[in-house]
């Protein structure tokens, strides 16, 4: 038995690397040789969060960014910006949203929205207070609805207010 070590083959050189193909002219801009020092910019678009069509979920949604929902939810959805609940979905609570787009079912009420949008699949239990309605043919609600008018901005005052009748 050897105490050693036997010399390996020599390294074969790796392969040539190949060379990109050359851009067109019209392709080719500037390139900067300064490393970015600052951090990339943040997305400003909100970001849209799914409940797939198999899913069953119950609690709350709150915050900023899109939903979409596509299975069935049972809770509130009080979100800066927009909710559409997908043909074949199913929610079942309160709704606060810039847009809501229904083209499934929405047992429950819709407040303060800026656009309501009933697609002709849509189905909503419930009223709807929105600035803009809009009602495809074959769509179905009962409820009572509120359109059209603007919300009045409550002022806050710095002192006591008393009401005399």
């Amino acid at each position: 038995m050897a105490l050693w070590k036997e010399p390996a083959a020599p390294a074969m050189p790796p392969p040539p690397a190949k060379e990109p193909p050359t851009p067109s002219v019209a392709a080719v801009t500037p390139m900067s040789t300064e490393v970015p020092r600052s951090r990339p910019r943040e997305r400003t678009e909100a970001r849209e969060s799914l409940i797939a069509a198999d899913l069953t979920i119950e609690g709350k949604i709150e915050g900023s960014g899109h939903v979409r929902i596509a299975g069935s939810f049972k809770g509130d959805v009080h979100v800066q910006g927009n909710l559409t609940i997908e043909a074949g979905a199913r929610l079942t609570g309160q709704v606060r949203a810039n847009t809501v787009t229904v083209g499934g079912e929405l047992h429950g009420n819709i407040d303060a929205a800026a656009r309501v949008e009933l697609l002709e699949t849509g189905l909503v239990a419930g009223d709807v207070k929105a600035a803009s309605l809009t009602v495809a043919a074959g769509s179905r609600m009962r409820g009572q609805v509120e359109f059209g008018w603007e919300e009045k901005s409550t002022k806050s005052f710095g002192g006591k207010v008393d009401l005399v009748s």
